[in-house]
């Protein structure tokens, strides 16, 4: 399917706040990470990077937001161009069917988890990442800037507090999985590193641009090089669409049909191959923590241009 003009781009995302309406007052910022608590539920943004390089915007689009769980995409991003299979004897391939931070599942699966976007996966993935970066925050972060093309993006200090004080669970997964030997560093430097990569600050026009190497072909978005080769984005993507937003992904796949990922910071993002990458931001969360106002505007972008991989 051809692109839409770029005046019709911009013309569905200036709708969209109206559009949407219905889906706002309808959930709740993440309460048990006291700092996004904090935030203004009401605050909506959403943008559109193509391929070619146009970027379009809605709302708050330029403003920073913690983006939690999509950090993992970079976190597994990375550790795929370092490892490349390796990674995938230690961390699984399929959707979890539980909530993202369940005990219950690790134990049964005897410390193998299920994909690398549930905690647990994205811990071991934090976990074998800390053997190949020399200074593996400032080298993450690195990593995110130089995708997005903004050294301004920086780590909330407040929401790393906040989530080392407030994170038991994680801290329990964690042992959890030393327990069965699928970490191999000390659990406070493993939680250490996976709390400050989910404390990573950006604005929705930060991630379209960021995840754009995912809508062509593993490609950088702003140097004629590889972030990943093509096969590793299409799996990266595949895992997306299955995994990527929590145990709500068959809803996401019916109504939205795109690769996402969502984090609890109220953002997600969506790739659509070989065209762009989009992100939307909006904190009122639904029951499986995906951004309610979010979703609808996927669906709203989706069937106002057209553009699906079904």
């Amino acid at each position: 399917m051809e692109y839409k003009p770029v005046s019709e781009l911009q013309r569905i995302l200036a709708c969209l706040p109206e559009a949407i309406t219905d889906a706002f007052n309808q959930g709740q910022p993440a309460n048990y990470i006291p700092a996004l608590a904090e935030v203004d539920p009401k605050r909506f943004g959403m943008a559109v990077s193509t391929v070619d390089g146009e970027d379009f915007t809605a709302g708050d689009a330029r403003e920073m937001f913690s983006i939690q769980s999509i950090s993992k995409v970079f976190s597994l991003s990375l550790a795929i161009s370092h490892m490349g299979e390796e990674l995938f004897q230690r961390v699984g391939v399929e959707p979890s069917g539980t909530s993202f931070n369940s005990l219950s599942q690790l134990e049964y699966e005897n410390g193998i988890p299920r994909n690398p976007f549930i905690n647990a996966g994205a811990i071991v993935v934090a976990d074998a990442l800390l053997e190949y970066v020399s200074s593996p925050k400032q080298d993450f972060l690195s990593f995110v800037r130089g995708l997005s093309d903004n050294i301004d993006i920086h780590y909330d200090e407040s929401v790393f507090r906040s989530e080392f004080d407030n994170g038991q669970r994680n801290t329990a997964l964690a042992n959890y999985l030393k327990s069965f030997g699928n970490l191999k560093n000390h659990v406070s430097r493993v939680l250490d590193f996976y709390f400050y990569q989910c404390s990573l600050s950006m604005s929705c026009l930060d991630l379209a641009r960021a995840f754009r190497f995912l809508a062509q072909d593993g490609r950088h978005p702003f140097r004629n090089e590889s972030v990943v080769s093509r096969l590793q984005a299409r799996r990266i993507n595949s895992l997306m669409m299955t995994c990527g937003t929590y145990d709500e992904a068959g809803e996401f796949a019916f109504h939205v049909g795109l690769p996402c990922k969502s984090g609890v910071g109220g953002g997600i993002v969506a790739i659509i191959p070989g065209k762009m990458s989009i992100c939307v931001w909006s904190p009122e969360l639904g029951a499986k923590g995906n951004s309610l106002p979010g979703m609808r505007a996927l669906e709203y972008f989706v069937k106002q241009s057209g553009h699906s991989v079904f």
